[in-house]
């Protein structure tokens, strides 16, 4: 691609902007199967802040009438699956967004109720609700001829749908999804959500097959013709010593570009698996970070506190197994939060100003909740106070239940006087969220 055609390259998922000109909606005119006449079909890509691309679509028949709109996941399946707790205690919490998948189970402790998998959609709790209520009204009529006591047994089960709307008591909303792309709205970003927790978990061969992931392993297990299997994967590279490039997509603007990975031994740590992604459509740099020894045996928690501007120029490696803490900026990010990386203390704090900011077109323009944006921007500014080093005494706090974190420690093989390791033992959840509860280790042959 030339230099002229990458400057005019544009990201296939847009951000929300009032001010952007061309939003690039694609229009598709399309079979309506209520009337059997033609409607429109709309085509939207875009993020979702402090989540990923999605794919919106909106069918619309001005012959009939009928609407309704559709959600897919714009990115690959992720590695783990992902649960949300959220607990609903107020009217307002009925508008937090939420993206369901067409993998994602919903569902409702209170009142035993559980949505299976269906076509997914970008909406809100109130809409997860009324959604539940139109589905079981949707036969009703039918019901009430042919099955009077389950018409009466359903449109009482109804009402108590309709009750949680008024939200006269707390009650909790499960969302379950097994390909990790769904998601629900933490209206109190950057801060933790008091009121959900989240929950990532290693999938079941079933969840697998679900998703076609085990017809994708079989592929990638059989060799290719003229492929000679004798030949092992060592003789043909060294981890080591090159450096292995391979083709991906963009996670930005989703044109293809390469990544480089290549195995890097950190002293006084262990040997890790880096991986650099560069686009030269868009310019987007980022690079990820897996352990490559397993899970240790035991979590650690670094906890440094910033006493001088050299502190940012200190190596930090982030696995994606990793929560980050500041704790005098009330500051809370959950595992996952950014993946793996490989940078400097003060790289990794412009990556959390980026997303915060750069990266949420939710909190910009005509679409922004002027009080978020607000308590985001005034966050934004801390950070970068201590990143300047206008700001000193605060702690970084790294806490890895896998182990596999590192801050560079600038006095070894001496002690540092700014920085305490702890290791501890995972607690259940922990073990829960690295898939480790499951896994068996003693006498697996005869299983």
């Amino acid at each position: 691609m030339s230099t002229e055609d990458s400057s005019t390259v544009k990201s296939l998922y847009r951000d929300i902007n009032a001010d952007d000109e061309d939003p690039e909606i694609m229009e598709i005119e399309s079979y309506c199967v209520n009337c059997e006449q033609n409607g429109m079909t709309r085509l939207f890509l875009t993020r979702i802040p402090f989540f990923k691309d999605v794919l919106v679509s909106s069918f619309t028949c001005d012959n009939c009438g009928l609407h309704n709109t559709e959600l897919q996941p714009g990115g690959k399946i992720q590695e783990k699956g992902v649960k949300f707790v959220c607990t609903i205690n107020t009217v307002k919490d009925l508008n937090r967004q939420i993206v369901q998948t067409n993998y994602a189970t919903v569902s409702i402790p209170k009142l035993e109720f559980e949505s299976p998998p269906n076509k997914g959609v970008l909406t809100t709790v109130e809409g997860l609700i009324q959604r539940a209520v139109e589905g079981l009204l949707q036969d009703q009529p039918v019901r009430k001829i042919q099955h009077p006591e389950v018409a009466a047994q359903i449109d009482s089960f109804i009402d108590k749908l309709k009750d949680l709307k008024a939200v006269k008591e707390p009650f909790q909303i499960v969302l379950d999804d097994p390909s990790g792309n769904s998601f629900i709205e933490n209206p109190f970003a950057p801060n933790v959500d008091k009121d959900m927790t989240i929950h990532h978990y290693k999938r079941s061969r079933a969840q697998d097959d679900q998703l076609g992931l085990l017809e994708q392993e079989k592929a990638e297990q059989e060799p290719e013709k003229g492929e000679n299997p004798e030949i092992s994967d060592e003789a043909l590279f060294d981890a080591k010593s090159e450096v292995a490039t391979f083709r991906s997509n963009c996670p930005s603007c989703n044109v293809p570009c390469d990544t480089n990975m290549k195995m890097v031994d950190i002293p006084h740590f262990k040997e890790v698996v880096i991986m650099a992604t560069i686009c030269n459509a868009c310019g987007y740099k980022d690079n990820e970070v897996k352990g490559g020894s397993g899970i240790e045996p035991k979590g650690t928690k670094i906890t440094l506190k910033i006493t001088d501007p050299s502190d940012m120029s200190r190596d930090v490696l982030k696995s994606d197994t990793a929560s980050m803490r500041i704790p005098e900026l009330d500051f809370d990010a959950e595992m996952g939060t950014l993946g793996g990386k490989f940078t400097t203390l003060e790289g990794l704090l412009e990556n959390i100003k980026d997303q915060l900011s750069d990266s949420n077109p939710f909190f910009g323009g005509d679409t922004s909740d002027k009080k978020t944006a607000d308590k985001i921007e005034l966050f934004c500014k801390e950070i970068q106070k201590i990143i300047s080093g206008e700001r000193l005494g605060d702690h970084f706090i790294l806490d890895d239940p896998a182990g596999n974190s590192y801050l560079q420690n600038v006095y070894a093989p001496d002690p540092d006087p700014e920085m305490t390791v702890e290791q501890y033992e995972r607690n259940y959840e922990q073990n829960e969220d690295l898939g480790l509860n499951d896994m068996k280790t003693e006498n697996y042959e005869t299983s």
